[in-house]
């Protein structure tokens, strides 16, 4: 069988599945009830937000100025082959066409309005589903969008915080879509700002975004990773692999290396930097080797009372953390998920270059290594 053939085959495979998975999942067969409260939009100031590739956030202010705004932005599915290692390449699914799909912006009380698009050139049914939102499987029961379609949800920020938001369509396509690297977070910030543990404000000069990714990648018998020409062509191998619930790869920002080198975070001694840090499909545990989480807002909750000097903090499955660090002394630090396993040979790690001058008071080399005396 050509491949042509096999695309053709696992298309209507594909097609067929996700019609099963996700009929209790449609926008049509969802029953959202009778309306009894209208939206309360109307004379709102409408604001576009410009989505910017990870680990970098959209323009935004940590303070809300005047009343609350419907905050409206638009992301695109993209279906296409990344390489996640040197010569490991995955069929990836994406929001925007970055893994992790870029940071999304608001304040409690904005409306986010977000028009959803998939175009004609992909191969699967998508959706959105946001922890940030209330009803509606999280919006996935309204978003559900065949190629071709686009979709536009909008839903109210009643909760402060950082939220995972990912694909959903139903069934086994959940698990599958997700780490594909179909997942990205959305920042929820209060009106009145950030507050460290005794109430008083806090402020960022740098804010970046991490997403931590599993992979799940076949091989043959000989070991070598497989490389597939479609997502649905690679579903039944790489679901096998799921099923192990071992990854094959781990990443920060969709590849490994991608926050090393040139492409490492940086900062100046004495700016406060927040780390806002999603895993949208198993726990994990952040360090920054040289540093502390000044201020770490458990579960990326900002309502509640951070907790202070932290060595690891951890992030469950399924949800975002923040941490705040205030850098004291420059050079390279690694920012790493602490299981040292998955940071250093699955490839969970990056690196921050902090400019600056040496405090020897904090830190100093008494004696260079020299023969044992």
């Amino acid at each position: 069988m050509n491949n042509f053939k096999k695309l053709g085959l696992s298309i209507a495979i594909a097609t067929s599945l996700m019609a099963f998975s996700t009929s209790s999942f449609s926008g049509e067969a969802l029953d959202v009830g009778k309306v009894g409260v209208v939206s309360q939009v109307e004379g709102l100031e409408r604001v576009t937000q410009e989505l910017v590739a990870p680990p970098f956030l959209p323009v935004h202010d940590q303070v809300a100025k005047g009343k609350p705004q419907i905050i409206a932005m638009t992301m695109e599915i993209v279906e296409k082959e990344m390489e996640i290692a040197p010569n490991v390449f995955v069929q990836a699914m994406t929001f925007e066409g970055t893994n992790p799909g870029p940071m999304i912006i608001a304040h409690v009380d904005d409306y986010v309005e977000l028009t959803l698009k998939n175009p004609k050139t992909n191969t699967m049914v998508h959706n959105i589903d946001f922890h940030a939102s209330t009803g509606a499987l999280g919006g996935g029961g309204l978003t559900n969008v065949a190629p071709g379609e686009q979709v536009v949800l909008r839903f109210k920020a009643t909760k402060a915080g950082v939220f995972v938001y990912h694909c959903a369509p139903g069934g086994v396509m959940i698990p599958y879509h997700v780490v594909s690297g179909m997942n990205g977070a959305i920042m929820i910030l209060p009106r009145d700002g950030l507050k460290d543990e005794k109430g008083n404000s806090v402020t960022y000069d740098k804010a970046y975004y991490i997403g931590e990714q599993d992979w799940y990648i076949p091989q043959d018998k000989e070991g070598n990773f497989k490389r597939y020409d479609a997502p649905v062509m690679a579903m039944g191998d790489t679901m096998e692999v799921m099923k192990t619930l071992t990854p094959t790869h781990l990443t920060f920002n969709g590849k490994v290396g991608a926050l090393t080198g040139e492409n490492a975070m940086t900062a100046k001694v004495g700016e406060t930097v927040l780390f806002l840090h999603s895993q949208a499909n198993r726990d994990t545990r952040i360090h920054l080797i040289g540093g502390h989480g000044d201020l770490v807002w458990t579960g990326g909750s900002f309502n509640d009372v951070p907790t202070t000097n932290r060595e690891t903090w951890a992030i469950a499955g399924g949800e975002a953390g923040a941490a705040t660090y205030t850098f004291k002394q420059p050079g390279l630090y690694a920012y790493v998920n602490h299981n040292l396993i998955e940071a250093i040979l699955f490839g969970a790690a990056a690196h921050v270059t902090v400019e600056g001058e040496w405090n020897n008071d904090l830190m100093e080399q008494v004696q260079k290594p020299s023969p044992i005396q």
